[in-house]
């Protein structure tokens, strides 16, 4: 089963609870969000429908197929691929619901300093990280890192949500999966 099932399968779910989180501790403010893996819309669909501009970042030619909106934006790129000179732009939020273990570890420092440098003082991050215990841990292209250095990468951060999950569940595609996920919502000091 490639992206497209898997698009079709989560379109119409609720957006993800970290992104919800995040939105509401915004108190109403509106601003930028940049929504990395933006998929098949289902986090982007609700930041537009709360006002927000965003721009969804996805290396899959179906992310493409979102409709229409003034306020959206979608480029085609791998997150490996996301230069400094035409990198992320200064954005109030940083959306990354079950993104960030698809982007390469060797690729992975290097990015996250442009995640980091595209929020300003008091911006946010939402999303996912896999813990050295999920199931795909032995992938070698796929990013799975233990709490402690998924700590680390906050530093310049307070979190305000950090939750741990460890569990045996069904994934989208149909297939059990032993998930162990780090959800996390911050604020950049």
């Amino acid at each position: 089963m490639g992206w497209n099932d898997y698009y079709a399968k989560t379109r119409g779910r609720p957006p993800r609870p970290t992104l919800l989180e995040a939105l509401a501790r915004f108190g109403g403010r509106l601003g930028l969000a940049i929504d990395l893996g933006i998929g098949g819309g289902r986090d982007a669909c609700a930041l537009l429908a709360s006002g927000w501009h965003v721009v969804g970042i996805d290396k899959e030619p179906t992310a493409l197929t979102l409709p229409r909106h003034p306020r959206l934006t979608v480029r085609r790129q791998a997150f490996e691929r996301v230069s400094e000179t035409a990198g992320l732009p200064r954005a109030n939020l940083v959306n990354a619901s079950f993104s960030l273990p698809f982007c390469h570890p060797d690729a992975f420092p290097a990015f996250w300093q442009r995640v980091v440098a595209a929020l300003p003082s008091g911006g946010r991050f939402a999303g996912q990280f896999f813990g050295p215990h999920d199931a795909w841990a032995g992938n070698p292209d796929l990013l799975h890192l233990p709490e402690a250095e998924v700590r680390a990468l906050f530093t310049a951060f307070e979190i305000e949500r950090f939750d741990e999950e460890e569990d045996d569940a069904e994934t989208p595609r149909g297939a059990m999966k032993h998930w162990h996920i780090f959800h996390i919502v911050a604020c950049k000091r």
